[in-house]
């Protein structure tokens, strides 16, 4: 393999994959498996890195398993701060990409609208394939689309889990 170059064929900072801020291993994450074994891979984008983790490990103790779906979580610019940065989506794609797809859940608009523009430019941001954005509330989303991939559901099967949230009433 060769040398991750520092800037993408657009001219855009790519981070290589183990030096993104969302590359650092959850404590209490079992091990990805390998592709052969893979699942649907879950990314959580939010305004808060803290409310991305937060997310994730509510969403990881609710597939009630010991070996959940790969989940990562991913909020903030590179340098801290609150926003979203297409940089670390992408890396958080990138890194729980098992071959079987990737579903990714934001939490604000100004948030979808930097998800859907690294998606309409995968091949830039070196995105896994398939990746689907879900249309769907970002805790309650997250939970189920980590409860369906954690039970081997397809990847269609995870977006339609999640975006099935908006239509669970709470009363």
């Amino acid at each position: 393999m060769g040398q991750v170059s520092p800037r993408g064929a657009s001219g855009a900072d790519v981070i290589p994959i183990g030096e993104a801020p969302s590359a650092a291993r959850v404590p209490n994450q079992a091990p990805t498996r390998s592709a052969a074994l893979g699942r649907v891979g879950v990314v959580l984008v939010s305004h808060s890195r803290d409310l991305a983790q937060d997310t994730a490990d509510l969403a990881r103790a609710m597939a009630q398993t010991d070996d959940p779906a790969a989940v990562a979580a991913t909020g903030g610019h590179p340098g801290d701060g609150l926003g979203s940065s297409a940089l670390l989506i992408a890396a958080a794609a990138r890194r729980v990409d098992q071959g079987h797809g990737v579903v990714v859940l934001a939490d604000l608009p100004s948030a979808v609208h930097v998800v859907l523009s690294v998606l309409a430019a995968a091949d830039e941001h070196g995105l896994p394939f398939p990746v689907r954005f879900a249309d769907a509330p970002f805790v309650e989303g997250a939970v189920a689309a980590v409860q369906t991939a954690s039970a081997g559901g397809d990847l269609a099967a995870a977006v339609e889990a999640a975006e099935e949230a908006y239509r669970q009433r709470k009363l």
